[in-house]
């Protein structure tokens, strides 16, 4: 596969907690021979406090987040390899800061404050050419948690993981600032099948021949 429209080529691949982000993305910069951009977790200072007392520290975990996917959005758009980044800057703010604030775990003072800061931000980042959403079942992505045994992860609440699943559904679904792709990740063991991996990589080739379509039959294909 050759960088889409034989230039730099930024792949988003977005999903919530648990989706497999992480390993699709070094499958795919593997593969492609791109960049690698990994999300910035374990780093995060606050995130032990947070899973601990969401309503105490949501502003400040959430902040920080967006301040790192910013710098990472940033040197991606401006440098001139091609890129796969693990959860895209817009998931911050439509995703995890809604949802907290939905949730009573954000003030209002703090959540305008949060998206006037993105809302900044928004104004000097550029779409990727590619959004890949890892669409999992709540049943599917809290098996997953427990498994790679994180131990901030451990508490988090089936009801919050079922809120961000609305969520990105909802953002998916109005998303037009770039070509997207939906993936079934319940069905798609790429890390263990080729033949899985194979059909994600024919799926993103697809998509530069005939977005529109592709779309409307990916699930039926599945």
């Amino acid at each position: 596969m050759e960088p889409m429209a034989g230039r730099k080529t930024f792949i988003a691949i977005a999903g919530n907690i648990g989706s497999g982000k992480s390993s699709l993305t070094r499958w795919l910069a593997d593969r492609l021979g791109y960049e690698a951009c990994f999300e910035v977790v374990d780093d995060n200072p606050y995130l032990d406090d947070f899973y601990r007392d969401m309503k105490t520290w949501s502003f400040h975990t959430q902040v920080y987040f967006l301040s790192r996917r910013f710098e990472n959005h940033r040197r991606i758009t401006e440098g001139d390899r091609s890129v796969v980044q693990d959860r895209s800057i817009y998931e911050d703010s439509v995703i995890f800061a809604r949802n907290l604030h939905d949730q009573g775990m954000m003030s209002d003072r703090d959540y305008d404050n949060y998206q006037d800061l993105y809302r900044t931000m928004a104004n000097f980042f550029q779409p990727p050419d590619l959004l890949l959403y890892l669409k999992c079942s709540v049943p599917t992505l809290m098996r997953r948690i427990a498994k790679r045994g994180r131990s901030y992860e451990q508490e988090i609440p089936r009801d919050y993981i079922a809120q961000l699943n609305d969520l990105y559904d909802e953002w998916v679904e109005g998303f037009d600032g770039a070509p997207k792709l939906v993936l079934p990740g319940d069905d798609l063991d790429f890390v263990s099948s080729w033949m899985d991996f194979s059909f994600i990589l024919d799926m993103i080739d697809a998509m530069r021949v005939d977005p529109d379509r592709l779309q409307a039959s990916l699930f039926a294909q599945r």
